[in-house]
């Protein structure tokens, strides 16, 4: 759906520049913009690929697995449904790491992992569980005390002060990440 949108708003865009004149702009804009995509995309790989790495390392040494114990009351309190020692939660809890990290991009295949062990028990296949669902919304308002990305991406923009959104960061995303997890439970309880 959301593809159907872009490709709308790029035809509007197009229909709307050569009725006015202007597709000299769209143009260069287009080429422009797509330069600066592919030289941020190549910024940001190193990045991303040392944070991978790190992760990978983090999981072969069985780091994750430790981190994954230590969240393992708050774990089984968010996710009543599975079992204690269920796979999904190694991957819930290496997932929660990454993004904690602000590593949005090494998140995801944790996150893709654990969805697949989510719904190995689902005996609804296409519909989501309520773990799965659970997991879905700490996945994206979960709290990120270190929002690597971001800051690499302020000091690549040549910011003075790259770091200095690491305390709205927190607070934003514990917000965030309270709120949601509070209406799952008050939705999920509703509906039982």
């Amino acid at each position: 759906m959301v593809n159907f949108i872009w490709v709308g708003l790029i035809f509007i865009a197009i229909i709307y520049s050569l009725v006015t004149g202007n597709f000299e702009v769209i143009n260069n804009g287009i080429l422009t913009h797509a330069t600066s995509g592919v030289n941020l995309i190549l910024d940001m790989m190193p990045l991303i690929i040392l944070w991978t790495g790190i992760m990978k390392i983090a999981e072969a040494s069985g780091l994750l697995k430790i981190f994954a114990r230590f969240l393992n009351p708050i774990l089984s309190k968010l996710f009543p449904s599975l079992p204690k020692n269920h796979p999904a939660l190694g991957y819930i809890a290496s997932n929660i790491a990454a993004n904690m990290l602000g590593l949005g991009s090494a998140a995801t295949p944790f996150g893709l992992k654990a969805m697949v062990e989510l719904n190995k028990d689902n005996p609804h296949k296409g519909i989501a569980t309520e773990a799965m669902i659970t997991f879905l919304v700490l996945n994206t308002a979960g709290v990120t005390i270190i929002p690597t990305t971001v800051i690499a991406l302020r000091m690549m923009s040549g910011s003075k002060n790259p770091t200095e959104i690491i305390i709205t960061s927190v607070l934003a995303t514990t917000v965030s990440s309270i709120s949601g997890l509070l209406l799952d439970y008050f939705i999920r309880r509703k509906n039982r």
